[in-house]
């Protein structure tokens, strides 16, 4: 029981982590990639709390789909993502 304890106060860092960075980043795709790895944190917390159904949900929404949109937002924007 200790061990599911630790991974998810370490899971929940990382989601507090990597949602600051993607605040607080200058580079707009370095926030997306931050974004990216909060949905990535936010898939393995659901997991862990049961529910595998919301879990895949937001592996493929939140950490697949919506990154790829902002990037190729980016891409067609002038700068490309350097702003």
């Amino acid at each position: 029981m200790n061990m599911v304890v630790i991974l998810n106060a370490l899971i929940l860092l990382g989601l507090v982590v990597s949602a600051i960075l993607a605040v607080s980043s200058e580079k707009l795709l370095s926030s997306v990639i931050a974004l990216s790895v909060t949905g990535l944190f936010a898939a393995a917390e659901f997991l862990l709390l049961h529910a595998p159904d919301v879990a895949i949900s937001e592996a493929a929404v939140g950490a697949a789909l919506s990154p790829l949109i902002f990037i190729v937002t980016l891409r067609k924007l002038k700068g490309g993502g350097d702003q």
